[in-house]
């Protein structure tokens, strides 16, 4: 049966040459879109949720997610974009002002590795608040949060 909700992932080839695009573009003096990060703290931020992703960050999940993860995980792998204002887990506040052709650099590579080991390399691992997610769960997750 076909997907009747298809949603982006960064395993599709088409959808990571977007995000590549988006990236290769962005400019240090972009204005900010989510908050009080930095495009600098944004790219590091945005590098920390890859790297859980894939599983170089080991998380455990947060009892908070135990406990009510169902309320928000329909919203969470869906179509519409994250909230503006959801709250960043303490692991990945950016607090230092990283710089912006490092932090831009470091945040490609990790993307790219990401999405050379594909929905199979991130099977299982740990989101923070989720807790075990499935590739494809990964994959919708990180092309949404980037």
């Amino acid at each position: 049966m076909p997907d009747t909700n298809p949603v982006d992932s960064i395993f599709d080839p088409a959808a990571y040459e977007r995000l590549v695009r988006r990236l290769d573009a962005l400019k240090a003096d972009a204005r900010r879109q989510w908050g009080r990060m930095t495009v600098s703290q944004m790219c590091e931020h945005t590098a920390r949720a890859a790297e859980m992703a894939a599983g170089r960050t080991q998380m455990n999940q947060a009892l908070l997610g135990k406990l009510i993860r169902w309320v928000f995980r329909g919203e969470f792998l869906g179509p519409k974009p994250f909230a503006k204002g959801s709250p960043t887990a303490p692991d990945f506040v950016v607090r230092e002002d990283p710089d912006f052709a490092q932090a831009k650099a470091r945040l490609r590579s990790v993307l790219d590795d990401l999405h050379a080991i594909g929905e199979q390399g991130c099977d299982g691992n740990v989101h923070g608040f989720f807790g075990r997610l499935t590739g494809r769960e990964w994959g919708i997750t990180q092309y949404k949060h980037v």
